[in-house]
């Protein structure tokens, strides 16, 4: 299919310059790289160099549902593969603080962002050894997208994360990435207490925490621990008594199997006595 075809499809064939910056990039696509070995088949290599021109004029819209639906792929697949030539081209997106704000209705957190940023970038830069740090690159846009995601996430307010990494033209392994890396260096920022919180301070049930049993309490103020101490008395003198019963039924079955044997033995001894005796009157 023609890029030209594919532009009036999706709405910009009026947009001359915006379809021949579009060829451009798919004749430095084809230079560069063979876009097949990432999965990339010609039209959605058509489609996404469009898109990609689009983002760079700034002034016209793309309809990013229309163009996934005629690229013959899924949301995942399209983003995936959109994110690939846009690395193969080294064209790095612009993102804005104040557009995402504004993008996302959350533009209180703009200050916050910017802080939390300037504050990253000092600790991480802090962190390398000085050999690194003049490669350091923080203009990357998804450093700014996930600033932006955990301050929304610290000040609970919900943020759709598929489009913010689409919005950055990023992965979700490097957004994850990144937002770690962040969350380390930068807890008391963008951290969220519920993540670093210690069980000995939480209040709520606070005595079903306690270490020791005696500090232990039902409701109705009964100790666990005593509870516990006179269930094990009662468990103590079950099993006392159940060994009295079970020595008792042992004893009587050993006497009632001896007796029978004592009688039939001394009956047999009187027996041969008298077989004796009549012998020797007979030899007499």
């Amino acid at each position: 299919m023609d890029l030209s075809d594919i532009a009036r499809k999706l709405g910009l064939s009026q947009h001359k310059m915006l379809v021949r910056k579009a060829a451009e990039l798919r004749r430095l696509c084809d230079v560069q790289f063979d876009s097949s070995i990432i999965g990339v088949g010609e039209v959605c290599k058509a489609v996404i160099c469009l898109e990609i021109a689009a983002t760079r004029f700034g002034d016209v819209l793309f309809d990013r549902q229309k163009a996934v639906k005629l690229s013959g792929m899924s949301d995942k697949a399209y983003n995936r593969s959109f994110n690939s030539l846009q690395n193969g081209l080294n064209i790095k997106t612009k993102l804005d603080i104040r557009e995402l704000g504004i993008q996302f209705g959350c533009v209180r957190l703009i200050p916050f962002v910017k802080k939390g940023l300037s504050l990253y970038k000092d600790r991480f830069m802090a962190s390398l050894p000085a050999s690194r740090q003049a490669s350091a690159d923080f203009t990357r846009p998804v450093f700014t997208a996930v600033a932006f995601y955990l301050c929304a996430k610290k000040h609970k307010l919900k943020i759709d994360k598929v489009r913010l990494i689409e919005a950055c033209g990023t992965s979700e392994s490097e957004f994850s990435c990144v937002s770690t890396s962040m969350k380390d260096l930068c807890h008391d920022v963008f951290g969220i207490s519920n993540e670093k919180k210690d069980p000995k301070e939480v209040k709520g049930n606070r005595e079903l925490l306690d270490v020791l049993p005696e500090k232990r309490k039902f409701d109705d103020g009964v100790r666990l621990s005593d509870e516990f101490s006179s269930y094990k008395r009662q468990k103590k003198a079950e099993k006392v008594a159940y060994d009295e019963w079970k020595s008792t039924v042992l004893s009587t079955n050993k006497k009632n199997t001896e007796a029978p044997c004592k009688r039939t033995t001394q009956a047999s001894l009187n027996f041969l006595k008298e077989v004796s005796e009549a012998t020797e009157l007979k030899a007499v």
